[in-house]
């Protein structure tokens, strides 16, 4: 007879449970820990899953408590270290019998929680987390193996992640994603995140539990790699504008930033249509945008002595880059036309940053390093400012797009002229022009007073259209109106 089909023989079912009551009476030692290694390889196989009797998982959770109840009593006395070492050794195997009991096998999951092995478990992780132990290496691997048995009980089994959820949040869950050992981490992290569901986004967002949320957000930061945390964020966190603006304002502006990217990340996503953030999110990040967008200026001046002051900044330009994400023709996001002053608070911004830049040499200021750009057309330079007064026209011109009051808005605010005269090429600004000349048509589009507002700059001399012609558009006037077109080589 073939060993996996003994292995799924009742009589084999049978022994097991009897060598597993066994040892409930005996001194623990390595014979047990093989009893339970073949009850771990049995149950790997489906079939055997399948015929488990209820009896052997009653004797495997009587074991789980007499041996939670030992490593208990043995710690609270001197630590035989090879005493620990074993206790450990058995938990562990305990931990993979119930992982391998659940895969595949909802009877198998309800049974092990009614058996209350959800409670049992979650009360040996969370003193193996919490007490000092000898050995470890030991005690990691019983962490990782009683995460992993939570994590395929909760597959599936509505009813399980319930009670993981309720057992387990917030306390246990953040002191396990904060355990030193990255896969422990990565294994709870993947218990979330099968836990997860709208209700429960909404509860991590009450400030007394937002810490669980903002130490997810510090993962994605400092162990990019754990992709558990990533989803998280990426499948439940983002779609809770309640859950967002929480973290946002728990965070540092460094943290700020990893959230942003993450944003601007799951907006260039190929159906961003369908990118699940919500409006109010983007209607909350315009909102931060406008308050703190002067940190920026400080770059100029020189008064960003400190780490803090330049986090700030960094904030306020993933905060613009952002913005220009999501108004790029996404039809969810464009009501941001119409947030309060949004438009003024990005011209005035412009404005600023140019004056700064022509003033003096500064951060600011145009440049024609073209040494500093890379073969594949990227930036060498660490200039945190590098394209932000680009992006600024960018955000203009998408603000306006289709949009005749946003059009006079920006001429009444002057902000057209400058932008005009930021068609030149600019090294620390790729694609300015490009993006002017965006902004531009967009501006002129069907608007009258904006067309002849530039077409007097044009006769007076006080518009330099030399730029627009290199990069081959002629300001035409046609039939009253004033358009921009491109023309050909011999004409430029």
């Amino acid at each position: 007879m073939k060993a996996e089909n003994m292995a799924a023989s009742p009589m084999c079912n049978m022994e097991l449970t009897a060598s597993i009551e066994r040892s409930l009476n005996e001194k623990h030692c390595q014979d047990h820990l093989q009893v339970l290694k073949t009850f771990t390889s049995s149950l790997r196989e489906q079939e055997f899953r399948d015929a488990v009797k209820e009896e052997a998982f009653l004797s495997l959770f009587k074991v789980l408590s007499r041996l939670s109840e030992d490593l208990q009593n043995t710690c609270s006395q001197d630590q035989d270290l090879e005493s620990v070492g074993l206790l450990l050794q058995l938990l562990a195997e305990c931990f993979r019998a119930q992982r391998n009991a659940c895969v595949q096998n909802t009877r198998n999951q309800n049974r092990l929680r009614e058996l209350g092995f959800i409670y049992a478990s979650l009360r040996v992780l969370a003193f193996l987390q919490s007490n000092h132990l000898k050995s470890r290496e030991r005690v990691f691997e019983s962490l990782r193996c009683g995460i992993q048995f939570l994590g395929n009980l909760a597959v599936g089994n509505q009813m399980c992640k319930d009670d993981i959820w309720r057992l387990s949040y917030p306390n246990l869950l953040l002191r396990l994603l904060s355990t030193e050992d990255e896969k422990t981490v990565n294994y709870a992290s993947m218990v979330l995140h099968t836990c997860l569901d709208e209700a429960k986004v909404e509860e991590m967002s009450e400030p007394e539990n937002v810490q669980l949320a903002l130490r997810v957000m510090e993962l994605c930061r400092t162990q990019p790699d754990l992709d558990w945390t990533v989803l998280i964020a990426t499948q439940h966190f983002l779609k809770s504008s309640a859950l967002v603006e929480g973290m946002y304002s728990g965070m540092s502006n460094q943290e700020r930033v990893t959230l942003l990217e993450l944003i601007f990340a799951q907006l260039r996503e190929e159906d961003s249509e369908e990118c699940g953030i919500p409006a109010s999110v983007a209607a909350f990040l315009a909102s931060s945008f406008q308050k703190a967008c002067g940190a920026v200026l400080t770059l100029a001046t020189g008064s960003a002595s400190s780490d803090e002051v330049l986090q700030e900044a960094l904030t306020v330009i993933s905060l613009l880059d952002v913005l220009c994400e999501m108004t790029s023709d996404l039809k969810q996001f464009m009501f941001l036309q119409d947030h309060p002053d949004l438009l003024i608070t990005t011209v005035e911004l412009l404005k600023q940053v140019h004056a700064i830049g022509k003033a003096s040499k500064n951060i600011f200021s145009s440049a024609q390093n073209f040494s500093s750009i890379s073969g594949d057309g990227e930036m060498s330079s660490q200039s945190p400012v590098i394209s932000f007064k680009a992006h600024l026209i960018r955000l203009i011109g998408n603000l306006c797009h289709n949009n005749p009051s946003n059009q006079d808005k920006v001429r009444e605010l002057e902000g057209l002229t400058v932008i005009l005269d930021n068609c030149n090429i600019d090294s620390n600004n790729p694609f300015i022009s490009q993006w002017s000349i965006f902004a531009i048509r967009n501006l002129l589009k069907h608007n009258l007073q904006n067309q002849e507002l530039v077409a007097s700059l044009e006769r007076q001399g006080t518009a330099d259209y030399s730029a627009l012609r290199a990069l081959g558009f002629l300001v035409e006037e046609r039939d009253g109106s004033l358009l921009l077109k491109p023309v050909r080589k011999d004409e430029c």
